[in-house]
């Protein structure tokens, strides 16, 4: 089908969303009444009446404002349930028509021009690159999406599941050969889907917990490695040709991680078991999956030796098959006769099924009978396409028999490879306490350097630190365990299923051999021996850790004993960066820039320590927690710092988003992958002179010294916790059940900010719109630099830099979804007097940075320049307005002094889920 011109997508959109608009309308009437209808059409009017005032004091003081206030002021628990939830319904279906808008609008490029890859493609063939260079990065291609749980999505699975069988059925409405019959039954269907979305709870009953989040995460895996995955890899394959350049059958450019069940940080809910858990039960289901993908490839695999012959390879193989499996030898011999991939398949379908029973069992493994790991079932595979290549079955080869081998190199026997991560505080305590066990001097007294030394040493040896037996208290004994636990899982399930031990606010390299020691301890390392299975990934979280970076990670490399254990990995070191905690701590540009410096230092050493380095950015969903379009932060990164591997996290929301319809997965893993080569092979080299790259870095940090003084003056003035935690709701998320981790870390204060996770940090502002950790600070280190002479580089930097240009054009984003308007509500309803003074200092730098962002782009405002983006976010605000407005009198009569009732409690936490689903983001 050709696809549409951009102008058509944009008109359809608008008549798809009115269309489900209307007949959310018919829902509203059959489920509810008329009445119900008419004051969600009086809402939006005098919604829109407030949004369209000719001026802005009156926009918030105007009649239309005082008759929408009191309209709402008037209703009673009841009714504002049923509105609140309207607009919330209203947003999902909106959500999944931007959804299949993006998808069209893809179309209509990709109609138009290449796609992403071949686009990239096209710029390395005329880079002119040397092939053995390309070769070797194709080589050694990974891009590592990891999956995390917190926060999950605001929306529940039972939603979800919805909405994209919703996305299903406007995409077969946009066919333009439909009959007017289907037509009719499409809609029928979509009418049905509203009205169950309507009867479902968008509220959890109880917090999810990690098997509950585990479950959700492994249904976006099976589309992954079911389709997305292996055309994505032919795609890559195809456009890698066109250079000369192949793409090995057994490598894996793209694969996925999970925190989901590792992710221990602050999180008691997460044990060694459920760690254990979450591991089989990926491990189950890939196995189901991978049984069934076999019988379907031998249903199609019907080529006959009386037509083509097979190879010596494969007939061998089939002769030691029948040996060790004579059972189904037996069976297929003769059904199967002459039909020799549909043999192995047989062999190969027997195999799997002994995996499963002898995984569940926990016996061990039978050569020919199971397969120990993955590698295993690749080679079969190999085996059967190299046959058929030589036996004039090349298309057959390149296409099932291709896409089960990629699906299995990608995805193995577990879907995605999980990662542990566990705070360095809660390391050193567990290996304290094994030093007093056996009556070391006392561990904790040491500093960093005397702890550095001591480990060390400790690493030199086989002994045990303590006896097997030894009892610890119960918070070094769950560390402790949980390495255990990892030793029990890599010996079950394989090697790939536990690569990664990650280290949060690691602030010194003996956080990291703390990390090691405790591994050695069970096994996992064992340096006189050659063994590490288990790789320490240090995390730099707050802006110290983080402008320290390069300087520990050369302190690590400067133990012998640690460098021993990055040669057994391989020679390749993962570096985390936290883009959260930083952007909390320092606000959005001191963090962005210094981890963009954190990275080039990280590159030079480990160029100078002739290790290779792999990048984990720890991304959020929002701006705020350094969030953003992905494929533009790829390429914004500094030169060098992507040399064919990267990891990325992606959280909550983002992944409904990016993930939930596989046409849309696809696109944005195509994006992605596409980034990752170009930034691999044409961004190897600074593309500016020293003193371009000195005038710009000292622009920058004017900028950031400014910006990081005007951050840090707000969240520590006086009043600025009381501030946050009465205009926001962030102290009712909690009852949100939106993921399963706390919103503070264990031990923290209450009251400070300091202990308060990233996530409810960004939720809160956003929820009351002022948004403010996505753009605080920001005009005043503009200003600031600006006043110091840099205006004409800052200007330079934003035609020239891709760092720059998407730092302005995440701002620029940020400051759209602000609304000091609808925030002024909750300061003057929620606030006491004595802590207004914040709003102001929020009003004059929301000022001053709108100022500054609109003068470097040029515009009269805000996004002017993608005016179907401006005139969406726009109608969006209609509809957002009286949820914030309904929150704001429900926060007043929650915090009345009486302990709020079930209905009231019930139609705050709604409002919170409407804004989520309407802002697209949970934090």
């Amino acid at each position: 089908m050709t696809a549409p011109p951009a102008t058509d997508v944009d008109a359809r959109l608008r008549a798809e969303i009115r269309f489900l608009g209307n007949l959310l309308g018919d829902t509203l009437v059959r489920q509810e009444g008329r009445e119900l209808l008419a004051l969600v059409e009086q809402v939006r009017a005098l919604t829109k009446a407030v949004r369209t005032g000719d001026a802005a004091d009156e926009l918030f003081s105007g009649g239309a404002l005082r008759e929408l206030l009191d309209t709402l002021a008037g209703l009673n628990l009841e009714t504002t349930i049923a509105l609140v939830r309207a607009f919330t319904t209203y947003f999902y279906l909106a959500n999944v028509a931007e959804q299949a808008h993006r998808l069209d609008r893809d179309r209509v490029r990709q109609s138009e021009e290449s796609g992403f890859l071949a686009s990239t493609i096209d710029r390395v063939l005329e880079a002119d690159l040397k092939k053995e260079l390309i070769q070797d990065v194709a080589d050694r291609l990974e891009l590592r999406p990891v999956f995390t749980a917190h926060p999950t999505e605001a929306a529940r699975r039972s939603i979800r599941t919805k909405t994209v069988r919703l996305a299903e059925l406007l995409h077969a409405r946009s066919d333009p050969r439909v009959e007017p019959s289907a037509l009719a039954r499409n809609e029928r269907s979509i009418a049905e889907l509203i009205e169950l979305i309507w009867q479902t709870d968008e509220l959890r009953r109880g917090r999810p917990t990690p098997a509950d989040e585990a479950r959700s995460v492994i249904d976006y895996f099976d589309e992954l490695s079911a389709v997305v995955t292996p055309e994505l890899f032919d795609e890559l394959d195809h456009q890698l040709a066109r250079v000369g350049v192949s793409l090995p059958v057994q490598s894996r450019p793209l694969h996925f991680g999970t925190w989901v069940g590792g992710d221990r940080d602050g999180n008691p809910n997460v044990t060694p078991q459920s760690t254990f858990d979450a591991i089989q039960a990926q491990h189950e289901h890939a196995l189901r999956g991978l049984v069934s993908a076999v019988e379907q490839l031998a249903s199609e695999l019907s080529p006959s030796e009386r037509i083509t012959s097979i190879s010596p390879g494969l007939e061998a193989s089939l002769a030691e098959d029948a040996a060790a499996l004579p059972e189904v030898y037996s069976r297929f011999g003769t059904l199967s006769a002459g039909e020799a991939y549909r043999q192995k398949c047989a062999y190969i379908h027997q195999r799997l099924l002994n995996t499963r029973a002898r995984v569940a069992e926990a016996a061990p493994h039978a050569p020919g009978l199971d397969y120990r790991d993955a590698a295993e079932l690749l080679s079969e595979l190999v085996v059967m396409r190299d046959s058929l290549l030589q036996n004039r079955g090349g298309l057959i080869a390149r296409g099932a028999v291709q896409r089960l081998t990629r699906r299995v190199a990608a995805f193995g026997f577990h879907l995605a490879t999980m990662d542990v991560r566990e705070h360095a505080s809660k390391l050193h305590a567990a290996v304290g306490e094994l030093y007093g066990k056996v009556g070391g001097e006392a561990y904790a007294s040491l500093d960093r350097s005397s702890r550095l030394e001591r480990l060390r040493d400790e690493l030199k040896g086989r002994r045990p630190l303590a006896p097997p037996t030894v009892e610890l208290d119960p918070g070094p004994a769950t560390t402790l365990e949980t390495f255990r636990a990892i030793r029990r899982a890599i010996d079950r399930f394989g090697g790939d299923v536990i690569e990664s031990y990650i280290i949060s606010e690691t602030g010194g390299a003996d956080d990291v051999l703390a990390a090691v020691t405790l591994a050695r301890e069970v096994g996992l390392i064992d340096l006189p021996s050659g063994v590490a299975d288990l790789s320490f990934v240090p995390l730099f979280e707050t802006i110290d850790e983080v402008r320290s970076a390069g300087e520990i990670v050369d302190a690590m490399f400067s133990s012998h004993e640690y460098r021993q254990v990055v040669d057994l990995r391989g020679s390749i070191q993962e570096v985390m960066l936290g883009y959260s905690d930083s952007s909390k701590h320092g606000g959005v540009t001191t963090s962005q820039w210094e981890l963009y410096k954190a990275t080039r230092s990280l590159r030079d050493v480990a160029l100078d320590r002739g290790v290779e380095l792999r990048l984990f950015h720890g991304r959020g969903g929002t701006v705020g927690r350094g969030g953003g379009p992905t494929g533009e932060a790829i390429l914004a990164q500094p030169w060098g710092t992507i040399d064919g591997r990267i990891k990325i996290t992606e959280q909550g929301e983002v992944i409904a988003d990016k993930y939930g319809l596989p046409d849309l997965a696809a696109t944005n893993l195509e994006l992605t992958l596409a980034a990752t080569l170009e930034a691999s092979l044409l961004h190897r080299v600074s593309r500016q002179p020293p003193e371009v790259l000195d005038r710009w870095d000292a622009a920058m940090d004017l900028v950031s010294d400014a910006a990081y003084r005007a951050y840090r003056g707000l969240v520590e003035a006086p009043g600025l916790v009381q501030y946050f935690q009465t205009s926001t709701p962030v102290e009712e998320l909690s009852a949100m059940n939106i993921g399963s981790r706390p919103a503070r870390r264990p031990g923290g204060a209450e009251e400070g900010i300091e202990s308060l996770r990233a996530i409810p940090w960004v939720f809160g502002w956003t929820q009351s719109r002022q948004v403010v950790p996505g753009w605080f600070g920001v005009g005043s280190g503009l200003a600031a630099a600006r006043d110091a002479g840099s205006g004409d580089a800052i200007a330079h930097m934003y035609e020239h830099w891709s760092f720059f240009r998407t730092f302005v054009s995440n701002v620029e984003m940020t400051l759209t979804k602000t609304d000091l308007g609808i925030a002024s509500q909750y300061v003057d309803r929620l606030v006491a007097p004595e802590h207004k003074h914040v709003f102001d200092a929020i009003s004059a730098e929301y000022e001053l940075t709108l100022d500054q962002v609109l003068h470097i782009t040029g515009e009269q405002q805000l996004l002017d320049r993608y005016p179907v983006l401006q005139r969406t976010l726009s109608v969006r605000d209609r509809y957002l307005d009286p949820i914030n407005y309904l929150q704001v009198s429900l926060l007043e009569r929650a915090r009345s002094g009486e302990p709020p009732s079930p209905d009231l409690r019930r139609a705050l936490l709604l409002t919170v889920n409407g804004l989520a689903a309407g802002l697209r983001n949970t934090g």
